[in-house]
């Protein structure tokens, strides 16, 4: 696969598992008509917005007043928050994509009204439906026309992607077309696999506890991605929906990469590799077998998975096979197991008798009040 079209996978990922994106390009790099396509495959909605030319009331909302020489005369009037056109649209079509092309033309004072569409995605008195994805696109500052360096908590609100295609591209899409990659149709139940790689996350951040939070001194790195709790957030849900499309190695980086920085992305993806942790439902399957990884981290992340899928669906048995894996790993790691313990107490179905298994964690979990 080109790198090209692992970019371009990566987006309609990305668009599928509703994480923000932002596209980096030269100008001219077909960045607009290739999110424009996307839409048209996936049958949405678009809504392009173009930030640039636009007021923070366009994304903030125009205050109204409303409510004067009513009932409750002049003490009745209220200021409301009247969205644009473009979220009333989306709002009635209940689903789409909304593109917000040349931030990095934006003056900062309408970069800090997208923060709350980006992240809570409110504009104005109206929230975007879930099923409305955000894309924007952005030149470099060197590349854009009076352009502006992106602020460091609305870059912190994105998975970032490299869009410049190569000569070979352009030559097949001038001769064969442009080729158009519809978003992947993510089952309902893929959102079930994000608590496990949270716990992936946190078993690395156990490790490398400076990277939960590294915000650049440098504005021009500061205004790209960097780790954070959000991007942590936003890096485990794509690596969940990743794994459950089966998409391959390529392009898990460039989104893993893009969340979190190119130096504690390839970080973080070493660490999951050499960890080769357990598959937590296959440990549920059979928890007489399971071997607890002898490093910390490692096992800290491989008995928060398993918690994490018992907590998802803690029936038929699950729950009690959850603490049968836990069992073996009290003697090797107690402190380790504790831990994670906690997430099984919480997760108790109705009526479930305490196993045995519980005994050993009792004294930690009674301090940390989970246990009477």
């Amino acid at each position: 696969m080109d790198g090209q079209s692992s970019v371009t996978k990566a987006l309609s990922l990305a668009v599928a598992a509703r994480v923000p994106v932002l596209l980096w390009g030269p100008p001219g790099s077909g960045k607009t008509s290739a999110i424009r396509a996307m839409a048209d495959a996936a049958g949405w909605p678009c809504e392009t917005v173009i930030s640039s030319i636009r007021e923070p009331s366009d994304f903030a909302g125009l205050p109204v007043v409303t409510g004067a020489g009513g009932t409750g005369g002049a003490g009745g009037a209220r200021v409301e928050f009247a969205p644009p056109r473009w979220a009333s649209r989306l709002v009635d079509a209940g689903h789409g994509l909304v593109f917000f092309d040349e931030v990095s033309t934006a003056p900062p004072a309408v970069q800090a009204a997208l923060l709350r569409v980006v992240l809570e995605r409110t504009v104005g008195d109206l929230t975007l439906p879930d099923e409305v994805s955000v894309v924007a696109a952005a030149n470099p500052p060197e590349q854009a026309a009076d352009g502006w360096d992106l602020s460091a908590p609305l870059a912190n609100r994105f998975c970032h992607l490299d869009w410049s295609p190569d000569a070979r591209t352009v030559a097949d899409g001038f001769v064969g077309g442009w080729p158009t990659v519809a978003p992947p149709r993510l089952a309902a139940d893929w959102i079930e696999r994000v608590p496990v790689a949270r716990s992936w996350v946190a078993g690395f951040l156990t490790v490398r506890p400076e990277l939960t939070i590294a915000v650049p001194d440098a504005a021009v790195t500061a205004g790209r991605a960097w780790p954070s709790p959000r991007t942590w957030e936003m890096t485990a849900r794509l690596l969940a929906a990743a794994r459950f499309s089966g998409v391959d190695d390529a392009i898990v980086s460039l989104l893993v990469r893009g969340c979190v920085g190119p130096g504690t992305g390839a970080e973080f993806l070493t660490w999951l590799v050499e960890a080769d942790l357990p598959d937590p439902e296959a440990v549920l399957a059979d928890p007489d077998s399971f071997v607890l990884p002898a490093r910390g981290d490692r096992a800290f992340a491989a008995l928060s998975s398993i918690a994490a899928v018992v907590a998802a669906d803690p029936s038929s048995g699950r729950w009690e096979r959850g603490w049968r894996a836990f069992g073996r790993a009290a003697g090797a790691a107690p402190d380790v197991a504790a831990a994670a313990a906690r997430t099984l107490v919480r997760c108790r179905p109705p009526g479930a008798p305490v196993p045995p298994e519980v005994a050993a964690f009792a004294p930690l979990l009674r301090e940390a009040g989970l246990l009477a």
